[in-house]
């Protein structure tokens, strides 16, 4: 048995490593990854370069070889290819077309890091093409399109990973955390709040030109045909270098053209791992309230009335009610992180801390060998690209699936439909459509641009 101060050591001592795993890749017989390639390394290409982009393929170049980046701004592929070469003293080819690099056969992987509303397209076409896929977080801009990317895996047979990497990483908080519910230390679940943060709304910003080197009509891509906008002030810290206003580069999080804000981002992450302790990774809610919200632009029939400001919601409290009847209450207030309360006790846990006195509690009552194992399904991996990089190896999909993942999206999908339509949302998990609300059903899809449409 163990405390928490000695399962981070002891868990990554005893996992599998990834590193080792890419060994086996030229004899594996249910892998493709190998068979063209120049050695035993499988061998990656990342889309979408930007912040986290960059973040992904870093940590990744321990496994895999990275043959190809596309991006379509020429500055910041410029940029990326050069910090490649210096760290791995390998040159990559760089392609403005995504298309390119699925189109190459010595391609294993592709790595997707484009703003949201490019994901699905991104992933579906990367499938179809043979490769296997780790897409960022959140996967989708639409509870359809989560349809179909589970039909796409499904039909295709690759293997998909979701860049949910609080599920392997956090020095195992998260892994921690579900291990003390399950062992029933706080007894029964009774409430389960994620603080994810707000937002900040923006002037009003103008239409100017284009920079330089940005393919601004292919970064819109399936979203609709607007102008490029920005104010000169600039960004600083991460994601800094670009203007702090603008419906491009980072700040695209602000638009519900391209994302969906504070929910899906953080969301995406917290209620993640929420979900997973509650067991209702194959599920969802049946009811999703608005509480209270703030939109910084007003909205008619569910959409903004205005296109130069940022319009996604800067603050908000939403229920949802979840199996068992179990409130999860997602909210812009209090500390980033996620409390559990239960009937014995509550713990609270972010990327900094692990805290409750259950936790406390591990230093005389440790959980049971294996507990964190257990929640993972075997070994925690190395980091999250390692658990990918496993189940590539195994044709298995890794900790982050698309169906669970999409489950928990849906959400924090329906969380933004509640608010943009300003009422409560019946949802049946099953069938998964909205229950006697044509207008909010509506919002399930979304349709895309003409010339950007999926390619199947």
């Amino acid at each position: 048995m163990t405390s928490f101060r000695n399962l981070n050591r002891r868990v990554f001592l005893r996992s599998t490593s990834a590193a080792a795993a890419v060994g086996f890749f030229a004899s594996s017989s249910g892998s493709s990854l190998g068979q063209d390639s120049p050695n035993e390394r499988p061998v990656f290409a990342t889309i979408g370069l930007r912040n986290q982009g960059w973040t992904i393929t870093d940590k990744s170049t321990k496994f895999a070889d990275f043959a190809a980046f596309a991006d379509v701004d020429a500055r910041v592929l410029g940029e990326n290819l050069q910090k490649l070469e210096k760290k791995t003293s390998k040159k990559a080819e760089g392609y403005s077309d995504y298309r390119k690099v699925l189109e190459r056969k010595d391609i294993d992987a592709v790595m997707i890091a484009t703003p949201d509303h490019w994901h699905t397209k991104v992933s579906v076409e990367a499938m179809l093409a043979g490769k296997d896929v780790y897409c960022e977080k959140p996967l989708t801009l639409t509870i359809d399109e989560g349809k179909l990317i589970e039909k796409i895996v499904k039909q295709t047979g690759r293997v998909f990973q979701v860049g949910t990497m609080q599920r392997t990483e956090n020095e195992l908080r998260f892994l921690t955390a579900i291990a003390i519910i399950r062992a029933g230390r706080i007894g029964e679940i009774r409430r389960v709040t994620c603080g994810i943060g707000g937002a900040t709304a923006s002037p009003v910003i103008p239409a100017i030109d284009v920079p330089d080197g940005l393919d601004w009509n292919t970064w819109l891509g399936p979203a609709p045909k607007v102008p490029y906008r920005a104010l000169p002030e600039m960004r600083t810290g991460y994601g800094g270098g670009v203007p702090l206003y603008t419906n491009c580069h980072y700040a695209w999080r602000n638009w519900y053209e391209y994302s969906g804000g504070q929910m899906n981002d953080w969301g995406a992450h917290h209620v993640d791992i929420a979900t997973w302790a509650l067991g209702a990774g194959d599920t969802g809610p049946n009811k999703v309230t608005p509480v209270s919200y703030s939109l910084p632009v007003d909205y008619k029939d569910g959409y903004p009335t205005v296109g130069d400001q940022y319009n996604s919601p800067t603050k908000f409290e939403i229920h949802a009610n979840m199996p068992g009847d179990i409130p999860l209450i997602i909210t812009s207030e209090g500390d980033n992180g996620i409390l559990f309360e239960g009937t014995n006790g509550r713990i609270f846990v972010n990327r900094g801390r692990l805290s409750g006195k259950p936790v406390e509690d591990l230093e005389s009552n440790p959980l049971p060998e294996g507990a964190v194992e257990a929640v993972y399904g075997g070994p925690v991996s190395e980091n999250h690209t390692a658990n990918f990089i496993e189940g590539i190896v195994s044709r298995s999909q890794p900790i982050s699936d698309v169906w669970s993942h999409n489950r928990m999206l849906e959400t924090c999908h329906l969380a933004n439909i509640a608010i943009r339509l300003g009422r409560e949302i019946n949802w049946d998990p099953v069938k998964r459509e909205i229950v006697g609300d044509e207008q909010a059903n509506a919002f399930l899809s979304r349709e895309s641009r003409k010339g950007f449409e999926i390619d199947i």
